[in-house]
C-alpha cells in the first residue's frame, strides 16, 4: 500500500484538497481526502508543500508510432500510398522502446491516444496507450480505438503532388464520402446474407471480408470514435457535415480555427483537441492560429482537451495549458483540459482523468504549479507503480538512478 500525504491534491471532479491524502493499493485509488487513514505499513510519500494531481492525457499524440529519431527507419505515422488506408493499425507500428516514452513520463504525461497521422483522409486506427510496459499489448487499453481522418492541406498536398485524387478540398470530401458510402453497402449486403439465412436456415452467403470497409462500418456503426483531423474554419464544418450525414461519433481535431465558429461548435455539442499550442505557421491553413482559442472554446461551452500533437516534445504538454492559462483560459477548465475532458473524449473516464476511490493509481506528485514552466515533476506513477522518480544528482529519466553505477 502506498499513500501520498500532505499535498494540495487536486481532484479534478471533486475540488481541491489542501493537506490531503491519495491512498494507493493494487494499483488503484481505494481513498481520497483530508482525513484518509494511512495503515502503519503504507510506504508514504511526503507531498507537503507540493502538488498532487492525475497523470496528465494527451487525447491527440503520434508517441511511439511516429518514431525517435526521426529517420525514415522509423518512419511509420502514414501509410502514404493511398488516400484511405483505413485497414492499418497504429498498434501495428507502436514501439514500447520508444525512446521518447521515458521523456514524456518525466513531463507528467501518463497515458496518450496515439496512431497514425493525416497524410491520408483516413489513415487508419490509433489507440490508447498507457505510458508503461514492454509489449503492445501491455501498453494498449483494449476497446480505445478510434479512426483516423483528416481533412485540409495534408491529404491534398499528399496526393495533389502525386497527380492523383484528392487534390483538392473537393476531392478530399468526396473521398470520405465514397468510403463511407462504400462501408454502408458492405454492411447492408452482410445484413441482407444473415436476413436471408436466417429466413432459409443455411449458411449465409457472406461478401469477401473486406479489411477496410470493415474499419470503416465500425466507425458508421458508432463502435469506434471518428478523429477528424481539421484546422481551417471551413474544413471544420465539413467534418461536422460529413459526421452528421453519415451518423459518425467524431472529435474534431487540431481545431485551429474553431474560436471562429465557437457559437456553432457549442450549439452542436462539438469535442475538440486543441493543440499544439505552439505551433508556429508552417502551412497556410494554420497562419492564423491563437493562444487564445482553447478558452473561446471552453467559455462558449464545447469540451476541449489539449493536445501536443507529437512524440518526445509532449513532454512540454503542461507548459502549452499554461500558455492557455496566460491567454485567457480559466485555470479550474485549462486542468480538466489534460485530465478529465481528453479521459471522456477517447473512451477512459471511467478508470483515469481524476483522483476518485476506485480509478486506476495514474497520479503525479509536482514541485510547485503543475503548469509553471519552473515546476517539475517529481514522481510520477502508473497503476500505482512508480515509472519516474526525480532526484537530487538531476539526470533521472525513467526512474531514479542514483544506485545505478
Amino acid at each position: 500500500m502506498l499513500a501520498i500525504t500532505g499535498g494540495k491534491v487536486l481532484t479534478i471532479t471533486q475540488g481541491t484538497l489542501e493537506g490531503g491524502t491519495v491512498l494507493i493499493d493494487g494499483g488503484k485509488i481505494v481513498a481520497v481526502g483530508q482525513n484518509v487513514a494511512v495503515p502503519a505499513d503504507a510506504e508514504v510519500i511526503d507531498a507537503r508543500g507540493k502538488w498532487v494531481t492525475p497523470g496528465l492525457i494527451d487525447a491527440h499524440s503520434h508517441l511511439a508510432v511516429f518514431g525517435e529519431p526521426s529517420i525514415p527507419a522509423t518512419a511509420d505515422g502514414n501509410e502514404r500510398t493511398d488516400p484511405n488506408t483505413a485497414q492499418v493499425r497504429g498498434r501495428d507500428a507502436l514501439n514500447p522502446q520508444d525512446p521518447a516514452i521515458p521523456k514524456v513520463v518525466a513531463g507528467g504525461v501518463t497515458t496518450v491516444f496515439t496512431g497514425p497521422g493525416s497524410a491520408n483522409i483516413i489513415g487508419g486506427t490509433g489507440m490508447v496507450i498507457k505510458l508503461r510496459g514492454r509489449t503492445v499489448d501491455e501498453m494498449i487499453i483494449p476497446g480505445t480505438e478510434g479512426l483516423k481522418m483528416a481533412l485540409g492541406e495534408n491529404p491534398k498536398r499528399n496526393y495533389g503532388e502525386q497527380r492523383k485524387m484528392p487534390a483538392t478540398r473537393m476531392g478530399n470530401a468526396a473521398v470520405l464520402r465514397e468510403a463511407l458510402v462504400a462501408a454502408q453497402t458492405y454492411l447492408e449486403k452482410i445484413d441482407r446474407a444473415n436476413a436471408e439465412a436466417a429466413k432459409d436456415g443455411k449458411p449465409a452467403k457472406l461478401p469477401d471480408r473486406n479489411l477496410k470497409l470493415e474499419t470503416i462500418g465500425r466507425a458508421l456503426k458508432r463502435e469506434i470514435k471518428a478523429r477528424i483531423h481539421a484546422h481551417r474554419a471551413d474544413d471544420i464544418l465539413t467534418a461536422i457535415s460529413i459526421a452528421e450525414e453519415f451518423g459518425l461519433d467524431y472529435v474534431i481535431e487540431h481545431c485551429t480555427y474553431g474560436y471562429k465558429i465557437p457559437d456553432i461548435l457549442a450549439a452542436k455539442k462539438v469535442q475538440a483537441t486543441i493543440g499544439p499550442l505552439l505551433m508556429g505557421p508552417g502551412k497556410h491553413e494554420i497562419w492564423e492560429t491563437t493562444l487564445e482559442n482553447p478558452g473561446i472554446l471552453a467559455r462558449a461551452g464545447v469540451k476541449v482537451a489539449i493536445q501536443a500533437d507529437t512524440s518526445s516534445a509532449t513532454k512540454w504538454l503542461p507548459l502549452q495549458v499554461g500558455l492557455a492559462i496566460r491567454h485567457g483560459m480559466e485555470e479550474d477548465e485549462a486542468f480538466r483540459a489534460v485530465t478529465i475532458n481528453p479521459a471522456e473524449i477517447i473512451g477512459v473516464a471511467d478508470r483515469l482523468g481524476s483522483l476518485e476511490a476506485g480509478k486506476d493509481a495514474d497520479v503525479v506528485v509536482w514541485n510547485g504549479h503543475p503548469f509553471c514552466n519552473f515546476t517539475r515533476a517529481e514522481t510520477v506513477l502508473i497503476d500505482g507503480v512508480k515509472v519516474f522518480e526525480l532526484c537530487s544528482c538531476d539526470c533521472c529519466r525513467s526512474s531514479c538512478c542514483c544506485d545505478k553505477e
